[in-house]
């Protein structure tokens, strides 16, 4: 009897990690179509993408926001957890601070239409916008450290007014095609750069 209680635990391990697997790949999936289709695209248009079924997406997220949530809240834990990564393997602290403003952009730009789709849960909403200042708030702040420490950047800059003023060059971008935030961020970090650093 011993014998069999852990081959019998083994399928249930077994679909665990298949469902954890099919979670994420709905979670990229959805992340990838929110880019170009906005958070109301279709759940078929995801499943498609993600190669799975419809079901699938519902039996993990029962409802739109519930998929929403998720996929914010995924892509908010990957933006933090890269910021110490980018420290450690980035040429310089202030080319580390770079890359990792190119991940918090693209976050910004797949996060176009959150507050539309969570406005019939404004706790929601506020519950996950805390969420992401807890978390990437000191990660911005670990990364502005780290340069000004090495002397790539004046010191002063604020972590909160930083990611403020980030988010703000990125609003208008859907709006207009001939509008690049990036160009105007790569302006931004340029001007923080001590002279003899650039």
């Amino acid at each position: 009897m011993a014998t069999d209680r852990p081959a019998g635990q083994l399928p249930s391990r077994g679909k665990r990690a298949d469902a954890q697997r099919n979670r994420q790949t709905v979670l990229d999936a959805a992340a990838e179509v929110f880019v170009t289709s906005g958070v109301d695209a279709p759940i078929r248009q995801i499943a498609a993408w993600a190669g799975v079924g419809m079901a699938t997406i519902y039996r993990h997220f029962p409802t739109r926001a519930d998929l929403v949530t998720a996929v914010y809240h995924h892509q908010i834990e990957a933006c933090a957890e890269a910021g110490p990564n980018l420290l450690a393997d980035a040429d310089s602290p202030f080319d580390a601070l770079r890359q990792w403003i190119d991940l918090f952009v693209d976050f910004l730009v797949t996060k176009h239409g959150l507050a539309d789709a969570l406005q019939s849960d404004s706790d929601r909403f506020a519950a996950l916008h805390a969420y992401f200042l807890d978390r990437l708030l000191p990660v911005c702040a670990q990364l502005l450290d780290a340069a000004v420490e090495a002397g790539d950047i004046s010191p002063g800059t604020q972590p909160y007014e930083l990611m403020r003023g980030i988010g703000n060059l990125c609003v208008g971008r859907d709006n207009d095609p001939r509008y690049d935030p990036r160009h105007l961020i790569a302006l931004l970090l340029q001007g923080l750069r001590r002279p003899h650093a650039s």
